[in-house]
Parts: structure tokens; sequence; C-alpha cells
């Protein structure tokens, strides 16, 4: 006999919300939509971004799962209109906790950002994008932490200034202090190629 099966973490997530829900047809159902629509939309995002501040994609995803089924003890009116905002923040808070209490040191995983491929490009194509892709990676690594963090919820996530200020717990004008100040050096990095890695950036 076999070792048991994993359950899955999708259906965890759809079982709490059918059960926190105070609606019978959707408890019949197996879950209010609300919740399966953020876990289908924010899912990959909340795990990447775990997955960077934990330095290991299976713990990134136990984190992101601890940060759905809180979302669905909480009505959808109090956190509809800033849903993105409460996800990151609650799911960076629980990622903190979870590596200060196993002093891990982060590292990207192996996964992080795939390259988006267009209409059929030739083989010639994604070779070149992926060296691209790669050339950036390895800038963005050799920038100071908080630059790291700033720039991926503002380019990868598509937060705004003032979600990525209340996530991270920094005022507006640092968080575009930061980003300003890494943009430039990925820029002069790219053109000159990638230099020593960066330290704290404080404005």
């Amino acid at each position: 006999m076999g070792p048991p099966v994993a359950r899955p973490r999708r259906m965890r997530v759809r079982e709490a919300s059918a059960e926190n829900s105070q609606d019978p047809d959707v408890a019949q159902e197996g879950g209010a939509p609300w919740i399966l629509d953020a876990v289908r939309t924010h899912e990959a995002p909340l795990v990447r971004y775990a997955a960077r501040i934990l330095g290991d994609v299976e713990r990134a995803r136990e984190v992101v799962q601890e940060t759905f089924l809180r979302l669905c003890s909480r009505a959808s009116e109090d956190v509809r209109d800033h849903l993105a905002e409460w996800l990151f923040t609650v799911c960076r808070n629980r990622a903190l906790d979870v590596k200060r209490k196993e002093k891990r040191m982060s590292t990207r995983p192996d996964d992080e950002l795939p390259t988006r491929a267009s209409d059929e490009p030739g083989p010639v194509q994604l070779l070149e994008r992926r060296e691209a892709a790669d050339s950036v990676l390895r800038a963005i690594d050799g920038l100071s932490s908080n630059q790291q963090e700033v720039i991926r919820l503002k380019f990868q996530n598509g937060l705004s200034y003032k979600e990525i200020s209340r996530i991270t717990e920094l005022s507006v004008s640092n968080v575009g202090f930061l980003i300003h100040t890494g943009l430039k050096t990925l820029r002069e990095r790219l053109t000159r190629g990638a230099g020593p890695v960066g330290r704290e950036v404080t404005p």
C-alpha cells in the first residue's frame, strides 16, 4: 500500500469558503465564487512573491494557502475593493514570520518569472529572449533586497505606489525613490553588464 495522497491545496480553500459562507447555495456548490476567482487570479503571483522572500517554492505555496484560508473568513465587502493589496500584505507578513522562525536566507526559485513567448516565435527568437530575460533577472538579483521587492511588486504584479507602500510599510516617497534608483541601476548594468551585488538602499 502506497503513501497517503496529499490533499489538493485548492480544494481546501474551496471547502473553507463553502463552510464560512452564509449562503446555502454557495455551500452546496462548493465555495464562494469571489474566493475561487481570487485564487485563480492571484495564486501564481503570490507564490512567486512568497518564494522570493522564502527561497523555497513549496513553503511559499503553503504560505499562499494560509493566506487564502484567512481570506475565506473575511466578508467580500471588507476586502473586495483592495483585494490584491490585502492578499499581498497577508502573504508578505506570513512569509516573513516563516523566514524569521526558520532563519533561512532568501534565494531565487528556479521557476521564477517564466518567459512569455509571442505567437509562434522561431528558435533563434526564443534563444534571444531567454538570454535577455536571464540578463534582466541577473541584474535584478544584483539590486538590494528592498529595491528588488518594490520593483517586482510594481512591474511583475502591477501594484500602485500606494498599495506597495501599505504592503511593505514604507512611505510612498520611499517606494518611489527605491523604484527610481533601482531602475536607473538596472539600465546602467544592462548597458555595460551586471555589476556587483548591491547593498540595502535607504533614502
